[in-house]
């Protein structure tokens, strides 16, 4: 268990009603900042959240040479890499344990110095999720990797060069990796069956503004052509659709209404078709969603995650509490990350009725069929939960916990809250603003 300061008591069973503001996607705008590595200009970047990714990438810009400030207006980051130089390994290490984006310091750092270092990498315990792949696209471009005790040195003997890659499954950190690797490689870059998110192609388009030249195919194809040189950027990043909907899921469980500012319906298409199939309502006006619950029973649904345009799995855990409030047998088969449904035993504890499966319960292609992962569990509603004892397991379970404990009867204690800094900007203000009643302890 933790100590008092990571602890919340959440007084369950109150509504949430109100208005809160969701800013720049934490699955863009961390990667947007490496990007800035790549130019010979200053960089200009808005809608920052000030989350625990962006303070990480910050200091390893930092570290490197890059000058990072804030901006004129609120959310406003400048960097400027003018003086991109090495950094001391043991500096590196101390600021990467929490995150895993240093990963994505390689091409840039490649193209920039010639050389780059990667401690080991940290980020949430939701599965497996191997670097291996982002070193062997890196040795396509021609890179050097040498293991070393405290990490991996890479060294670009000459320029790199463009190459042709197939992705065994669309990862998004793999096609963030052959983008900044690519854009300044030589010749031409064909990426087949590449993540196509949103975010990605908010990346694309950060990368064009430097000058970049970037083409996607409507069958999962990105073809990059290596320049010799980008320039900066100046961009608004797209608001983060998964904290929206985590949002959205929290009024629903709660029996609330909230209007989430920043919202973006285009980016939420197919959690908008699900939210009201579920029987949640929502409002799209120009400037954000209001979600709430209509009253009534919810309906008990068969969902199944995919990658983009399916059903994002960040979506998937805060819903699933919804779903505990549904009438019937709501079924969820989880296809991206082996481990994700790992936190619907801390529900149980509190009263919901749902068991995991090892077996495929849907009909969707998926990579964990014939292994020992728990990935499929059916939901038996509505049940009454009850607050209890929760530890945080990592970013959107330890956000799922929260919305369980604020529908929840009684008082829960949910330690490792902290957690949930990683990716939902001021949480705390967010949840005085919506009339829920918590404390510290």
């Amino acid at each position: 268990m933790s100590g008092t300061d990571d602890v919340l008591l959440v007084h369950g069973g109150t509504p949430l009603e109100g208005e809160i503001r969701v800013r720049g996607a934490k699955n863009l705008v961390p990667k947007a900042m490496v990007t800035a590595l790549l130019g010979s200009e200053p960089s200009r970047l808005r809608n920052v959240p000030d989350i625990r990714d962006v303070r990480v990438v910050r200091g390893l810009l930092q570290l490197h040479g890059v000058t990072v400030r804030t901006g004129d207006e609120p959310g406003e980051l400048v960097l400027d890499p003018s003086h991109v130089e090495s950094a001391n390994v043991a500096d590196i290490d101390a600021h990467a344990g929490s995150s895993r984006i240093p990963i994505l310091f390689c091409g840039p750092l490649l193209h920039r110095l010639g050389h780059a270092f990667i401690p080991g990498l940290g980020g949430c315990d939701i599965g497996g999720r191997p670097v291996d792949f982002h070193f062997d696209v890196l040795r396509q471009f021609g890179a050097t990797i040498e293991k070393r005790a405290d990490g991996q040195y890479l060294e670009a003997p000459q320029r790199l060069r463009g190459t042709k890659i197939q992705l065994p499954y669309p990862s998004v950190g793999s096609t963030e990796q052959v983008l900044l690797t690519a854009v300044l490689a030589e010749g031409v870059t064909e990426l087949s069956n590449a993540a196509v998110e949103p975010e990605i192609e908010d990346l694309i388009c950060v990368l064009q503004k430097m000058g970049a030249i970037i083409s996607m195919d409507t069958d999962r194809t990105i073809r990059i052509t290596g320049v010799d040189q980008l320039g900066g950027y100046a961009h608004k990043a797209l608001p983060d659709r998964l904290e929206a909907a985590s949002w959205a899921s929290a009024a629903l469980a709660t029996e609330g209404s909230v209007y989430v500012h920043g919202a973006r319906q285009r980016e939420m298409m197919t959690f908008l078709n699900t939210f009201r199939k579920v029987g949640g309502a929502f409002d799209i006006g120009d400037k954000g969603i209001r979600f709430w619950h209509p009253g009534g029973p919810l309906n008990a649904i068969a969902l199944e995650t995919d990658v983009h345009p399916g059903f994002q799995t960040d979506w998937q855990q805060p819903l699933v509490v919804a779903l505990t409030q549904a009438s019937g047998l709501s079924i969820v088969h989880e296809t991206v990350y082996e481990s994700r449904l790992g936190f619907t035993s801390a529900l149980n504890q509190m009263g919901a009725h749902i068991q995991v499966y090892r077996e495929c319960l849907g009909g969707m292609p998926c990579r964990f069929g014939q292994r020992n992962f728990l990935h499929s569990g059916v939901v038996s509603g509505p049940t009454k939960l009850q607050g209890s004892d929760l530890v945080i397991p990592d970013l959107r379970g330890g956000f799922s916990y929260l919305i369980a404990a604020l529908a929840a009867q009684g008082t829960s204690r949910v330690h490792g809250i902290d957690l949930i800094n990683r990716g939902y900007e001021n949480f705390m203000e967010k949840l005085a603003e919506l009339g829920a009643n918590v404390e510290r302890p």
